[in-house]
């Protein structure tokens, strides 16, 4: 009996028909050498990159050299999530970083001149993020100007609004305990064990619920061997970061304990979940990767085109002073320099790194969050090896020409396969 050569595609087939591990593993090989690589690059680089590190410097894989990774990019990683938005539309807000800064300048006026309470000024911060984002969404989507020509002139001007705002160069200290707590305290060690099994329970869970709902439709799902690896193997490695988390990471135990997950680390989980449900499981979500992929196509089919672009300028704008609060708790300070240097190019470089597409249509909130961790690991790492910022950079800037790369080459292959 002759065997059928198997055509490109067909394990996708197979794989619906008969759901299995090894099937699946089939479909996603299928996938990616179709071009559809997802976090594939952000993963495979993260392994490479802590290994030479660790290597390199043992120093690197200390309880407190992880913690400070996450309070390092955590400010980054915010921004990236607001631009994932703008860049799933095959735009780029080239103001994002200083937006951040005009708004933890907001923040720390109304905070420490004007004596407001931590939450009035943190809505302050937020709403100047809203209105920033409104109007450059306005330009973009009615007045019809391109956005990178909007953003760069927004980039310009926010720098001379930051400085105008903490009074020509002054350092507006930050004092109020909350909003230092977020960026520079910790869970207690329980409570960070609670967050991991809400966080476990909550993926197994919804995992299943999927599954059975596919099938009480008569559609195929995953396998629940599948599921189960899958949740074995976050509770594993997030088991592992909460332990060494929780571990003492003080020099001076007596004097001052310092144990914990970073405060900062549910907060983006809390972002991660609630961003990654708009764009996933809501309307607004769907019709944001439909215009992305074609806006002409978009406003055939009824999709309010210019309130789409409009509204995602304005998640990206709040996105960045979320970031700009985050970044003035780390510093305890405001300056003119806040939110600018290197953090546009980092936060662009995290969400594209991550798997987010420059062309639009593609891409994840998580791809900012492995993207971030990326930056936030070639950093730390160069900072333990002693070399300095053009060193940083011209690393970084390798990644991220790397990353875009791979965008380009897999949108061809993925076009030569008839899969976009």
């Amino acid at each position: 009996m002759s065997k059928v050569k198997e055509l490109p595609g067909e394990a996708l087939v197979t794989a619906v028909r008969s759901p299995s591990i090894a099937n699946s593993s089939r479909a996603y090989v299928e996938r990616v050498r179709g071009g559809d690589m997802g976090a594939l690059p952000a993963v495979l680089g993260l392994v490479v990159l802590c290994t030479a590190f660790a290597v390199a410097r043992p120093s690197f894989l200390t309880a407190i050299n992880f913690a400070n990774l996450f309070t390092q990019g955590a400010a980054v990683t915010v921004i990236a999530m607001g631009l994932v938005f703008v860049l799933l539309l095959g735009e780029i807000d080239l103001s994002a970083g200083f937006t951040s800064g005009v708004c933890a300048a907001v923040l720390a006026v109304t905070l420490t001149n004007m004596g407001l309470p931590w939450y009035v000024s943190v809505a302050a911060a937020i709403l100047s993020g809203v209105v920033i984002g409104t109007a450059l969404g306005t330009l973009v989507a009615k007045v019809g100007i391109p956005s990178f020509v909007v953003t760069l002139a927004a980039f310009l001007a926010f720098q001379g609004l930051a400085l105008v705002l903490v009074d020509e160069g002054t350092n507006i200290s930050i004092n109020d305990p909350v909003i230092r707590a977020v960026a520079q305290k910790n869970l207690p060690p329980a409570l960070g064990w609670a967050l991991y099994a809400v966080c476990v329970a909550g993926y197994a869970g919804v995992q299943l619920t999927r599954a059975r709902r596919r099938a009480r439709r008569g559609l195929v799902s995953e396998p629940l061997s599948l599921i189960a690896a899958r949740g074995g193997a976050l509770a594993v490695i997030a088991g592992l970061a909460v332990y060494v988390l929780n571990l003492e990471r003080s020099f001076n135990p007596q004097l001052t304990s310092l144990t914990g997950v970073p405060i900062v680390v549910p907060v983006i989980l809390g972002l991660l979940l609630a961003w990654t449900f708009v764009l996933r499981r809501t309307a607004f979500g769907r019709h944001i990767y439909a215009v992305g992929g074609s806006a002409e196509a978009a406003r055939r089919a009824g999709i309010a085109v210019d309130r789409i672009k409009i509204t995602a300028f304005v998640i990206c704008s709040s996105m960045a002073a979320v970031g700009g609060v985050i970044a003035a708790s780390r510093a305890s300070s405001v300056d003119p320099n806040t939110g600018g240097s290197s953090v546009l190019l980092y936060a662009v470089g995290a969400a594209v790194i991550g798997g987010t597409s420059l062309f639009g249509g593609k891409g994840r909130v998580l791809d900012a969050v492995l993207g971030g961790a990326v930056i936030a690991v070639i950093d730390n790492g160069m900072g333990l090896m002693q070399y300095g910022a053009s060193v940083k950079y011209l690393v970084t800037g390798f990644v991220l020409l790397l990353a875009a790369g791979v965008d380009a080459l897999a949108r061809k292959r993925a076009a030569a396969a008839g899969l976009r």
